[in-house]
């Protein structure tokens, strides 16, 4: 099985839970995602990914405990993997599949600030899904940049709707919208994936199937 060369890079916290996934598709996804990512983390580190800590802070967003000054993210969905590496900065990425959903303009409603509601209103029907995640995971990956994650409010973070590379506001908390850049990252037609990067380039960003 392709996943098994990346078990014996994983702590003993991630072979756990990756042992609790009854499903062997989630665990061979999870397996080969979180190794993938211990082997970039090792690359930049010159270390053995097996050595690498990797700890969660008060709100569960991982860290480097030896290395804070190199930060990363990961996503990964319906075999889609996201990771974002930078070093000194805050960053945080997303995928979504694309499915339709009659709730989803309940969740406009709930998450999005009124000028991102009002643009996704206007929308043609055909593109109102799609256009739904590209918001959505802008959103998500801001919400994970920061640390927070969901219990930031996604309404919150308010995308420019004319200009989807800038925020129009943030949290106090977080500073300064014009710190922040959110880009969409291709991942296909049925597939949305965004990176939220504060005030630095990353170094490296990966896309791949898992």
């Amino acid at each position: 099985m392709p996943e098994q060369r990346y078990w014996p890079v994983l702590d003993a916290a991630e072979q756990a839970h990756a042992g609790k996934l009854k499903n062997a598709l989630m665990r061979k996804r999870y397996a080969i995602a979180h190794g993938s990512l211990r082997q970039l983390l090792a690359a930049y580190l010159n270390a053995q990914p097996a050595q690498i800590r990797i700890n969660k802070a008060l709100h569960g967003k991982p860290y480097l405990a030896d290395h804070p000054e190199l930060a990363f993210n990961i996503s990964h969905s319906d075999g889609h993997l996201l990771i974002a590496v930078g070093w000194n900065c805050e960053l945080g990425v997303d995928i979504e599949s694309c499915r339709d959903r009659k709730s989803l303009a309940g969740l406009v409603e709930k998450c999005f600030a009124h000028e991102e509601a009002d643009y996704w209103h206007r929308m043609p029907q055909a593109e109102k899904t799609r256009e739904f995640y590209r918001f959505w995971t802008r959103k998500e990956a801001f919400v994970k940049a920061t640390g927070r994650g969901i219990a930031l409010g996604l309404d919150q973070c308010v995308i420019n709707p004319e200009r989807a590379t800038e925020f129009l506001r943030v949290p106090e908390s977080c500073g300064a919208p014009g710190q922040w850049r959110v880009r969409d990252i291709n991942l296909g037609p049925d597939v949305c994936g965004a990176l939220a990067v504060k005030a630095a380039e990353i170094a490296e960003l990966q896309v791949r199937r898992l």
